[in-house]
């Protein structure tokens, strides 16, 4: 299976950089992994409706640019089904089944993500109902996919 996760921004703690690359590593037996950075757009405090939405369509472009049309694209949204990890899990093994072989999710930028790419989506998925910074995310995220394939692997995994 590949997985390809796009994301807006750059990650600038070293923690989260450890943690990405400890879950990197763990996935590289079970899937080829890509993380994908795409430019983040500076936004003001404070910015009207407009201009948050301006930015939202700016990123929202970039990160169009970079899906493949093969791909099975989740979007992580806060009005996205909120699933359990077993149901993830269960999630992802029914797409390998289908013929499903690559997976993208992506996390959006500070604002969330734009119109365009939510719409592209094959699935909304969602986390919780509060906001996560989207660095956080990122680590967050790679946790869940780790867990996914201990869990269709039938692999012990802490609880």
């Amino acid at each position: 299976m590949h997985i390809t996760i796009i994301c807006v921004g750059k990650i600038k703690e070293k923690y989260l950089t450890m943690a990405i690359d400890e879950y990197t590593k763990r996935l590289g037996r079970y899937c080829k992994l890509d993380i994908i950075e795409v430019t983040d757009e500076k936004t003001e405090e404070n910015a009207s409706e407009a201009l948050n939405e301006s930015v939202k369509r700016k990123e929202g472009e970039r990160i169009l640019k970079q899906l493949k049309e093969d791909s099975y694209v989740i979007t992580l949204e806060i009005a996205g089904k909120m699933l359990t990890s077993p149901e993830l899990a269960s999630h992802i093994s029914s797409l390998g089944v289908s013929g499903r072989g690559h997976i993208t999710f992506i996390i959006g930028g500070s604002l969330g993500l734009s119109e365009a790419v939510s719409k592209r989506a094959d699935y909304k998925l969602s986390f919780s109902k509060m906001t996560f910074p989207h660095q956080l995310m990122r680590v967050i995220l790679l946790e869940q996919i780790y867990r996914s394939f201990r869990i269709n692997s039938n692999e012990p995994y802490h609880k």
